[in-house]
C-alpha cells in the first residue's frame, strides 16, 4: 500500500487525524522536500521534530530520489506500508500524480489523505476562491532565460475580472553548472523567491511584452508563511509591497481581479495606511460600501 499524506502547511501538529493513523501503519515513512517546506524546514531538527511525533525514522526525499529512484519506493509498497509525506495537499504538484500513475500502473493500491494547501488557505485574506482564474508560477530568472510565459495567462485573468494566485519558485538541491556538464555532483545553497523579486519579475515582464496589463499601481495580496503561526498578510499596490520585508519564506503573491464588496472590507483590514493616500482612502470607502451592504 502507498500512502499519499498531505502535511498541511504550518508545523508538524497540522497533520490530520487520518492522516497520523495512516502514519502509524506505515514500515516506511518519505517526506518530499522540493516542491514546498514546513514552517521549520527540514533541516536534522525539522525532521526529529517530526519523527518524535511518529515514532519512526522519516526519509528525506528530494527531487532526484523522487524523480529518478521512484521505482524503489514503489518496490517497497508492493510488499509494506509505504507513506510519502507531503507539505500542503498531495495534489499541490505535478510530481505526485505522476507517482499515483506509475502506483496504479505497478498494480499498487494507493491511499491519499488529503489537507490544507495554498490553493485554498490563501482563502483568509478575504478574496473567494471561485473567483480566481489560472495559477501561475513565477520562476528565477537567469542571465540567458527570463520566461514570460505567465504573462498570458495573468493577462487572460484579469480580462475575465479573476484573481490570479502565482506560486513563487523554490530551488532546492539544484545540481551547480558545472556538474550538469560532468564529474561530482555539486548543488547549489536552496533559493526561495521572495515576493519583492517577484513583483520586479512581473515588472519586466509587463514591459518588455508592451501591454499594461498591470503595473505598479495595480493591487495584490503579498502571503509569508501561510498557515504558520507567524504568517504575514499585506494588501498594497505593486510599489508598496516592494518595500514591505516579508521575512523568511514561504512566499506567494495574488494579484486582484474584479472584486466583491465583501472581499474588499476584508482586503482593508490587510491594506497598508501610509504610503499611497489614494490606494488607503479607495479601500476604505469601499470598506464602507462592504459594511453598508453587510448590514
Amino acid at each position: 500500500m502507498l500512502y499519499i499524506i498531505g502535511l498541511g502547511l504550518g508545523d508538524e501538529k497540522d497533520i490530520t487525524l487520518r492522516g497520523l493513523e495512516a502514519v502509524k501503519k506505515c514500515d516506511r515513512l518519505y517526506i518530499e522536500a522540493y516542491t514546498s517546506l514546513l514552517s521549520f524546514g527540514l533541516s536534522s531538527k525539522g525532521l526529529s521534530t517530526l519523527e518524535d511525533l511518529y515514532g519512526k525514522p522519516v526519509t528525506l526525499a528530494d527531487r532526484e530520489m523522487v524523480e529518478e529512484k521512484v521505482d524503489s519506493i514503489l518496490s517497497e509498497a508492493q510488499h509494506s506500508n509505504v507513506g510519502f509525506l507531503v507539505v500542503g495537499d498531495p495534489f499541490g504538484a505535478t510530481t505526485h500524480s505522476d507517482l499515483v500513475v506509475r502506483a496504479k500502473r505497478a498494480g499498487i493500491e494507493v491511499n491519499v489523505v488529503h489537507n490544507a494547501s495554498v490553493m485554498n488557505a490563501v482563502g483568509i485574506c478575504g478574496l473567494q476562491l471561485y473567483r480566481y482564474g489560472e495559477t501561475v508560477s513565477i520562476p528565477f530568472f537567469t542571465e540567458n532565460w527570463r520566461p514570460y510565459s505567465f504573462y498570458e495567462k495573468i493577462k487572460r485573468n484579469r480580462g475575465l475580472g479573476l484573481h490570479t494566485l502565482c506560486l513563487l519558485d523554490i530551488r532546492v538541491k539544484e545540481l551547480t553548472r558545472e556538474s550538469l556538464c560532468g564529474g561530482r555532483k555539486q548543488y547549489e545553497p536552496p533559493r526561495f523567491m521572495s515576493i519583492n523579486t517577484a513583483i520586479d519579475q512581473l515588472l519586466e515582464a509587463v514591459h518588455n511584452c508592451g501591454e499594461s496589463v498591470y503595473g505598479e499601481d495595480t493591487t495584490c495580496v503579498g502571503f509569508a508563511r501561510l498557515g504558520s503561526e507567524d504568517q504575514k498578510i499585506v494588501v498594497g499596490t505593486m510599489r508598496q509591497l516592494l518595500t514591505v520585508d516579508f521575512g523568511a519564506p514561504l512566499h506567494s503573491l495574488v494579484i486582484i481581479g474584479e472584486t466583491h464588496p465583501v472581499e474588499e472590507e476584508m482586503l482593508s483590514f490587510f491594506a497598508i495606511k501610509e504610503e499611497n493616500p489614494e490606494t488607503t482612502t479607495y479601500l476604505n470607502s469601499l470598506c464602507e460600501v462592504g459594511s453598508m451592504i453587510i448590514l
